[in-house]
This record gives C-alpha cells, sequence and structure tokens, in this order.
C-alpha cells in the first residue's frame, strides 16, 4: 500500500473517530437493545418494511452473484463452457437459471453419492454452475426463487449440477467444507434440455478429463480454449460530488442538511449530517457512518442472511455499481457475530477478479438488527481495452499453480491493469 493511501487512510479514521464517538461500540455486545426505533431510509427502508420471515413480499429480488463459469453438456458428450466473457456467461444464466432452480425446490431428500457418480453424472447431459465464492445452499435458493423446503439449507457449496434424465431430472452438488458429493431426484420435468441445444460443444474441459499430472489438486475446475485476456483500463468513477450524492440517495439522505469540510492536506473531505458523517477520498474511497445516538435509535429486525444480503446488494448496486462500466459486483462474503453482519463485495470483469490497494473489496457493509450503521465503499470504474495479454496456457498455468487458480486484475490506482492467474486459497 502507498504511503500517500496510507496517510488518506489515517486522515479518515481521525475525523470518523472524532465525528462518531458514539459507534464506538458497535462491534460489541454494549448495544445489545441497538436501533429499536430508528427509522429507516429510502429504497432500503422499503425492502425491510415490505419484508416478512424469509419472504421478501412483493419486492424484486435479483442474484448478488452469477456462477464464475456455466457449462452445458449435451447428448453426445460435447460441452459448451462459458468462463471469461461475461456477456455470454449472462445469456447462458437467463437460459438456464430457471431450470436450475426448479431443481432446486423440487428436489427430494439430497444424499451422499460418491466421487465416480459425481463425475459420471458430469460426464452426462447437463447444466453445471461454478461460484467464485462458496456461498449457502439457502443463499441461492433464495437467488433462484427455489424455496427449498428441506434440511440442506446450511450446506455450503461453490458447484451445482442438475442433469437431464428421460422423466425427471436430478441435482448435484459439493459440499465445499466437507468435500463430498451429494444427489437427489428432482420433481423438475425432463425436456427442458431441448432448449438448450443450440449450444454446440466448444471444447471446454474439467481437469480431471485431461489427465495430466497435478489433476487431483483442482480437478473441478474447468478449463476453455485461448489464452488471450482483455488488458482493464481503470478510473475513479466521479468526482467528490458525485460520489457524495450518489452515497446520500442510496442510504436515504439526500433531504437532509449537512455540512462539509477538508480534512488533512491531501484533498480528503468530510460530510457531517444530523444523522450520519461520510469520509470522501480522492482515490474514491467513500466511509459513511450512521451516527445516531445508539440510546435513541431504533426500529429495525432480525433479518435472515437472505435478506441481509439482499439489502446489502441493493446499497452496492446503487453505489459502487451503479458506475462500474463494464464491471460486476458481486458477493464474496458474510461474517456474522454479537448481531453485528458484515457484507462483502467485489468487482469483476472479463470472468477475472479484481484486486483493490491491498486487497479491499469493493464494498464492505455492516448492518445491526437490518440498518446499515457502516460501509466502506470504492468506486471504480472500468472497461475491457481493445489491447489483449497472452498468459499461460490453462494446463500449463495448473501445473505452476499446483492447485486451482482463477483470472485477476490487481488495481492500485493505474489506468490499465494486466490480467495475471491466482492461486485460490485451499
Amino acid at each position: 500500500m502507498s504511503s500517500r493511501r496510507v496517510e488518506h487512510i489515517k486522515t479518515a479514521l481521525i475525523a470518523l473517530l472524532t465525528v462518531s464517538a458514539l459507534f464506538l461500540g458497535w462491534k460489541t455486545r454494549l448495544f445489545n437493545e441497538l436501533f429499536e426505533s430508528l427509522p429507516f431510509f429510502g429504497s432500503v427502508a422499503e425492502l425491510v418494511k415490505s419484508s416478512s420471515g424469509d419472504e421478501m413480499g412483493t419486492v424484486s429480488v435479483k442474484e448478488a452473484a452469477r456462477p464464475l463459469c456455466i457449462a452445458i453438456t449435451g447428448e453426445g458428450g460435447g460441452r459448451y463452457g462459458v468462463k471469461y466473457d461475461a456477456d455470454a456467461r449472462n445469456s447462458v444464466y437467463d437460459r438456464t437459471s430457471s431450470i436450475v432452480g426448479e431443481a432446486l425446490g423440487t428436489a427430494s431428500a439430497l444424499s451422499v453419492i460418491s466421487e465416480e457418480e459425481w463425475r459420471s453424472a458430469l460426464s452426462g447431459p447437463g447444466i453445471y454452475y461454478e461460484y467464485l465464492s462458496p456461498v449457502k445452499l439457502s443463499i441461492l435458493d433464495f437467488w433462484l426463487d427455489a424455496k427449498i423446503t428441506r434440511g440442506e439449507g446450511d450446506a455450503i457449496v461453490r458447484r451445482v449440477l442438475v442433469t437431464f434424465g428421460e422423466e425427471k431430472n436430478r441435482l448435484y452438488y459439493q459440499d465445499t467444507e466437507s468435500g463430498l458429493f451429494y444427489g437427489a431426484d428432482t420433481a423438475s420435468s425432463a425436456g427442458m434440455e431441448r432448449d438448450l441445444q443450440i449450444y454446440g460443444s466448444n471444447g471446454a474441459q474439467f481437469v480431471y478429463e485431461t489427465g495430466i499430472r497435478g489433476a487431483e489438486n483442482a480437478p473441478y475446475m474447468m478449463l476453455v480454449p485461448g489464452s488471450a485476456h482483455s488488458v482493464v483500463s481503470a478510473a475513479v468513477q466521479g468526482s467528490a460530488e458525485q460520489l457524495l450524492e450518489t452515497t446520500l440517495a442510496t442510504f436515504g439522505h439526500s433531504n437532509e442538511n449537512y455540512t462539509m469540510s477538508f480534512i488533512g492536506s491531501e484533498g480528503a473531505q468530510t460530510c457531517i449530517g444530523a444523522h450520519f458523517n461520510i469520509i470522501l477520498n480522492p482515490d474514491g474511497s467513500v466511509l459513511y457512518r450512521l451516527s445516531e445516538s445508539p440510546e435513541g435509535a431504533a426500529g429495525g429486525r432480525a433479518l435472515s442472511e437472505s435478506e441481509l444480503i439482499e439489502q446489502a446488494r441493493r446499497i452496492a448496486a446503487g453505489t459502487v455499481g451503479s458506475g462500474a462500466g463494464e464491471a460486476e459486483v458481486f458477493f464474496e462474503s458474510i461474517e456474522q457475530s454479537s448481531g453485528l453482519s458484515v457484507i462483502s463485495f467485489r468487482y469483476s470483469i472479463a470472468g477475472g477478479r479484481i484486486h483493490l490497494f491491498d486487497d479491499e473489496p469493493a464494498a464492505r457493509i455492516a448492518f445491526i438488527n437490518g440498518v446499515a450503521i457502516d460501509a466502506m465503499l470504492v468506486f471504480r470504474t472500468y472497461a475491457a481495452a481493445e489491447e489483449y495479454s497472452r498468459l499461460l496456457p490453462e494446463i500449463q498455468a495448473l501445473a505452476a499453480a499446483g492447485g486451482e487458480y482463477v483470472l485477476c486484475y490487481s488495481d492500485n490506482g493505474q489506468e490499465a491493469m494486466q490480467p495475471f492467474w491466482m492461486r485460490l486459497s485451499a
């Protein structure tokens, strides 16, 4: 991290602590009855007001992440895989998500299966989804409107497969934590694969199918043809005034009075209102904090993980996602402790994960009782350039990495970013 950025952060933190001292205990158990009468604001308020239990009422819910890659395997074993083309991936997802959702929602009780059965299923006709970040099955169910009624919702998955049978489809997944494979028959109709016959084979393979040395370290990583990947341009999304306007609107403070002042010598500004304070840094990073007194705050209620992620997705979409250019903002993780929930999102472009500065997320939003009390937002915009870089072919990269890897871009504030391979943490 550069010394200038360190100074930005130091200055912002000093100001933030000064104007919001009442929140110094927000990560502790000090405020057990926090936010029992605080009003909600804007569209996020309407989301919570209309929600009940795990149902989101009439509010439209969108997935906070789409698969990193999708594969469609035909009757003859030919496979079409899409991984580094977001437009193509989205087109395939739009054609297949209802099939996967119906299989999830109508599956009978899942049982452990052998790895041999899993591999046999992968080679047959079906749809395969692989997510970059592990996600609970209950959350995936929420995104796909599957309404799982069984007890498998706590299973954490990255890989989900739906195979086509003569009469009914079958559902499979791999549990990320245990590594075990599960399968179940579904009540979803067979024959839907006819709609997918437009996809031929493009040579996509799972690593285990190649027989190469080291395949056991990443057997279910998908390899797709081609080694040229876009160079990406990067910039701050807008001026400090524009970022402030976006932040105020998303958190529902547009009609409130506030005062502005400069802090430090690097051009950072602070915006202080009756209920909030915001730090705006020249590099496009914004720190938001609700500054209502905990003793007088209220109105929130406990939300399910799926509801919290949907709340956070709407905030991320309204802020960093609103001007991200060709990049997508996708859900990465949720951490919960003592009533506090912290949800993180990342930028992605051309199938590549963007690493910001000192590996910061694009957005990190903290909630207590469904109320967004704190957020770190990095407003960046990205575009794929006409220029391409050739990377080590995937099979060779696998041998070099010694395990599963992903396409990455490192954004340290420069205007152009080169692609590179990075091994996934075990």
